[in-house]
């Protein structure tokens, strides 16, 4: 069993009350293992408010959490495998571990365990947390991609952990006289520009054209200002994509599917009538996109809110391209 260490959080950077980068470095010195792109490392926090899955009697669940015999919530160590954003020349060279994690919430008022003990974390006060001195995944780039042309890459939120590290690597890598003929397509979508995390190192990455790079940002809750910011793009990922491929828009599948079967017409309609209508950044043409998409020679790689990446398989296997998510 692999040994469980101590780090010490040496950085943080809020992009908003709910989204942040974070990272870590062994409290005594040592070195993380060695790793690749798209693989997790778990971490834990002894504080966390600890919660319990409760039943109503319509057999609906919720979390509440576990008291105590004064009423307070019980804490206890909670511990959750994390997706690795930096790369692992920046973890050789610089001895950290970098992540992009956002607070989940549960449901108003309740947010996840150990989401909720990071973003109380005080630097020199309560910075601690522990580690499993292991890095695994299967999510990489030579497991996964070998034999194809084009790698189309589709993070939502915080799912662009994997591919910004990647994309790190591939373009430290070229500098080293290592180069990969492979183009990268990558769609990001978060809510608004400020959680684009990334954003600017991404473009950079796909000026200097080191690698073959189209990066593609969205924002699924855009401001005036974001319709006409040319390197922008509007909507979810998922119906980016449905919008590139000529497919009704998820919300509008779900309503016709709704009246057809007898399903909550009103629900789906409700939703159909919130939905940001997907526009490419403007300096982009469905034509430019759909040509690094051929097929024959094209794989999908996902990874972030599961109800899309659920909707992102749908949409690439219609298409007839091979799909692959990362799933622990």
């Amino acid at each position: 069993m692999a040994e469980r260490k101590t780090a010490k959080v040496i950085y943080q950077k809020s992009l908003s009350p709910i989204l942040s980068i974070f990272r870590i470095a062994p409290e005594d010195g040592s070195e993380f293992p060695d790793y690749k792109s798209g693989q997790y490392i778990a971490l834990s926090r002894d504080n966390c408010r600890l919660t319990k899955r409760v039943l109503d009697e319509l057999g609906r669940k919720s979390y509440v959490y576990e008291l105590d015999e004064n009423g307070n919530p019980k804490k206890g160590t909670v511990t959750h495998s994390y997706s690795i954003a930096s790369s692992p020349y920046e973890t050789k060279q610089n001895g950290y571990l970098e992540f992009y994690i956002a607070l989940e919430m549960m449901e108003p008022g309740r947010y996840g365990r150990l989401t909720e003990s990071f973003f109380q974390i005080e630097k020199d006060v309560d910075d601690k947390l522990q580690f499993v001195n292991k890095i695994t995944g299967e999510f990489t780039l030579d497991k996964v991609s070998q034999g194809f042309k084009n790698v189309v890459m589709v993070g939502t939120g915080t799912g662009l952990a994997p591919f910004i590290s990647m994309l790190k690597q591939l373009q430290y890598e070229d500098h080293r006289g290592i180069h990969h003929a492979t183009r990268f397509t990558l769609f990001h979508t978060n809510r608004t520009t400020q959680e684009l995390g990334y954003h600017t190192e991404l473009q950079a990455i796909e000026a200097a054209k080191r690698i073959d790079l189209l990066y593609v940002p969205t924002v699924s809750r855009p401001i005036e200002r974001d319709y006409s910011e040319p390197t922008l793009g509007i909507g979810r990922a998922n119906n980016i994509l449905r919008f590139l491929f000529d497919m009704p828009l998820k919300e509008e599948q779900d309503y016709q599917t709704a009246r057809e079967n007898g399903g909550d017409v009103s629900k789906a309609e409700r939703l159909l009538n919130m939905t940001v209508k997907p526009k490419l950044p403007s300096r982009l043409t469905k034509e430019n996109i759909l040509g690094r998409m051929n097929p024959s020679d094209t794989l999908f790689l996902t990874c972030g809110n599961p109800l899309l990446m659920g909707d992102i398989e749908y949409i690439a296997q219609r298409q007839g391209f091979r799909f692959e998510k990362e799933a622990w």
